[in-house]
C-alpha cells in the first residue's frame, strides 16, 4: 500500500471517531438551546384569594322564638348575611386582595376599600354570631366560662349590666362585644360591622360573644324597643360555644 492510500485511511477513520464522540456532546447543547419554558420542569405556583363562606345555620329559623322570630331570622340570614358574603366575594376579586385567611384580611382592615372592610365584617360576625346562639332553656354560663366572667365582672348579672349598657350605648348600628384580650375578658362594642380582629377597631382581641344590634336583628318583632331584644337575647346564648372560644 503506498503512502498517499495509508494517509488517506488514517485521515479517515480519526473523523468517523471525532464525529461519533462529538454527536451526542452536540445532541446535548442542541437541546439545551432549543428547551422550550413550558417542557422545563419549573413549579408553578397559583395563588389562591380568600373567599369569605356562609356557615349553615345550626338550627331552625324557629328555633330561638321567642326571643327572636323565624321571620327574622329568615331575612337576616337569607338576606342581609347572603349579601354580605356576595359582596365582600366581589370587592376581593374587583381590589385583587391576596391576603390567604381571614385573620390577615382583618389585620389589614384599615387598608381596605370601606366594600371589602364593610362586607368582610359582615360576613365574619354573622357567621361569629350564629355559632354563639342556640335554643333557649339551656343552662347559663358554668364551669369556666363562668368562672372566668365572675372573676372579671364580679358576678353573672354585673356582666349582663355592662353587656347591656355596651349594647345599648351604641348609637346607630354596630355590635355588642365580649372578647379575650391577653387572657383578661372585656366588653365594648364596635360601629357598623367593624369587629374586634380589626387594626382599625378601638377594642381589641378575640370575640368569645357578639350581639349584633342593628335594626334589622330585631326591629320587625321589637321596633324601636332595642332593650327588650337585648333583654330576651341572653336567653339563646350557647355557652357551651362561648367556652370553647375562651379556650
Amino acid at each position: 500500500m503506498n503512502t498517499s492510500r495509508r494517509k488517506f485511511i488514517q485521515n479517515s477513520l480519526k473523523a468517523t471517531v471525532v464525529a461519533t464522540v462529538s454527536s451526542p456532546v452536540i445532541a446535548k447543547a442542541t437541546a439545551a438551546f432549543s428547551t422550550k419554558p413550558s417542557d422545563t420542569n419549573v413549579e408553578t405556583k397559583t395563588l389562591t384569594a380568600l373567599q369569605f363562606s356562609q356557615v349553615a345555620l345550626p338550627y331552625a329559623y324557629n328555633a330561638l322564638e321567642p326571643s327572636i322570630d323565624a321571620t327574622t331570622m329568615d331575612i337576616h340570614y337569607n338576606k342581609h348575611h347572603t349579601a354580605y358574603i356576595k359582596n365582600v366575594n366581589d370587592a376581593i376579586a374587583a381590589d385583587k386582595i391576596t391576603f390567604a385567611t381571614e385573620k390577615e384580611f382583618f389585620a389589614n382592615a384599615s387598608k381596605l376599600s370601606p366594600k371589602a372592610k364593610n362586607n368582610g365584617g359582615g360576613a365574619w360576625n354573622h357567621n361569629f354570631f350564629w355559632q354563639v346562639m342556640g335554643p333557649p332553656g339551656g343552662a347559663g354560663p358554668t364551669g369556666k366560662i363562668g368562672d372566668a366572667i365572675n372573676g372579671a365582672f364580679g358576678s353573672f348579672d354585673k356582666f349582663k349590666e355592662q353587656f347591656t349598657q355596651a349594647a345599648m350605648g351604641r348609637f346607630g348600628s354596630g355590635w355588642a362585644w365580649l372578647v379575650s384580650d391577653g387572657g383578661k375578658l372585656k366588653i365594648g362594642s364596635s360601629p357598623n360591622q367593624d369587629n374586634p380582629l380589626m387594626d382599625s377597631s378601638e377594642l381589641k382581641g378575640t370575640p368569645i360573644l357578639g350581639l349584633d344590634v342593628w335594626e334589622h336583628a330585631y326591629y320587625l318583632k321589637y321596633q324601636n324597643k332595642r332593650n327588650d331584644y337585648v333583654a330576651a337575647w341572653y336567653n339563646v346564648i350557647n355557652w357551651d360555644e362561648v367556652a370553647k372560644r375562651l379556650g
